[in-house]
């Protein structure tokens, strides 16, 4: 599996996830960057993602939709804080409501993903930052471990094929 390690830090209230792949960074980049590649692998396999908006620019928006596979939709959301093609990009990630609307209930994380050359390859790591240990243990007891374990386990498949 693409997934190296996954790493809880109570205290500092962030969940890293660490990856390696057999392919350039630039490569790696694309699978953010281009939003029908990004929906074969954001969310797990049995909730696939379809993006409506993709402005990976700063202060750009990007909107999408998993489906269930009862046919339910769970909407998010991310605002960019930060671009470096091809290699970092900060977002804070949200729910919505199902007309789109950020919802005023559910907690936000604010995430960072850098890609790095490493063995030949790259190292990508998603960071994600809670505001609270109760967001924090909210998210973590919603999946949001095991989904996001999932999303990238799919992306060598992507990277190969």
């Amino acid at each position: 599996m693409t997934v190296t390690s996954v790493d809880k830090d109570f205290d500092s209230l962030t969940l890293t996830l660490t990856a390696d792949f057999a392919a350039p960074v630039e490569n790696v980049w694309q699978l953010w960057a281009d939003p029908r590649r990004l929906e074969r692998w954001w969310g797990p396999p049995t909730y696939p993602a379809t993006f409506e908006n993709h402005d990976l620019t700063p202060g750009g928006e990007v909107t999408y939709f998993m489906t269930g596979p009862e046919g339910d939709k769970h909407r998010g959301w991310w605002r960019v804080t930060s671009v470096a093609a091809p290699t970092s990009l900060e977002f804070t990630d949200g729910f919505a409501d199902q007309d789109g609307t950020p919802s005023a209930t559910m907690p936000t994380t604010t995430m960072s993903m850098r890609l790095t050359e490493h063995d030949g390859g790259t190292r990508m790591e998603i960071r994600s930052a809670f505001a609270t240990r109760e967001q924090m243990d909210q998210l973590i007891t919603m999946g949001m471990e095991e989904g996001l374990k999932e999303a990238v386990g799919q992306m060598d498949g992507l990277l190969t094929g």
